[in-house]
């Protein structure tokens, strides 16, 4: 990376092939970012000892892969949000597409060797389940967006339940100062109406 990298800022989102890389990235991110944090604040000083143990590296990708599908539906509601037609008319149809391109971001990954083809099937099948959900209700802030997935993401840490105290509020808050700096980054790239014309035109 050279110094101009630096200030360079990230190219905008203008057709569904980019709108589905961000929303890969950002739930990866939301997955993977949350578990470890939270596990080397719960370690501690023994944090470099725990993240050596074959049994935590296990149990950590094991927790990674279930959350990521969470992380998916969160980030596409953000982006449903955002990409809300004015033409109500066209409401489902979009959100379908929408839920069809990130189905297909979920179907990027091969079957994780810690899950096994059923867990990886019911979680792509709950993640349909909650895609289709979110034209149910009208957009919700950022913050909020969480709310209903914060409870799922906290039981995936890797951690005896025994040792995770009333940490609980601290995952949510974590959840949802995160979904509004995601918010804010694709409100800031999303060319809304170029994404949308992509989506209508590469998903029909």
């Amino acid at each position: 990376m050279g110094l101009l990298d630096l200030f360079r800022r990230d190219p905008p989102i203008r057709d569904a092939h980019a709108l589905a890389d961000f929303i890969d990235q950002r739930a990866a991110f939301v997955a993977q970012k949350g578990i470890y944090e939270y596990s080397r604040a719960r370690a501690g000083h023994y944090a470099k000892v725990l993240f050596r143990e074959p049994e935590f590296q296990a149990a950590a990708d094991n927790s990674r892969w279930r959350a990521y599908p969470l992380g998916l539906a969160m980030v596409a509601e953000l982006a449903a949000g955002l990409l809300r037609p004015a033409d109500r008319s066209d409401q489902n149809d979009q959100l379908e597409r929408l839920r069809t391109l990130v189905l297909t971001v979920f179907d990027r990954y091969p079957v994780p060797i810690a899950l096994g083809d059923r867990v990886w099937s019911d979680l792509r099948e709950e993640l349909a389940h909650r895609l289709a959900l979110i034209g149910l209700h009208p957009p919700k802030w950022a913050k909020d967006v969480p709310e209903q997935f914060a409870d799922a993401y906290f039981d995936l840490m890797p951690i005896h339940e025994k040792l995770r105290g009333r940490d609980a509020p601290a995952v949510r808050s974590y959840l949802r100062v995160t979904m509004c700096n995601i918010h804010d980054e694709l409100a800031n790239r999303l060319d809304t109406a170029a994404v949308t014309n992509s989506l209508r035109a590469s998903l029909t």
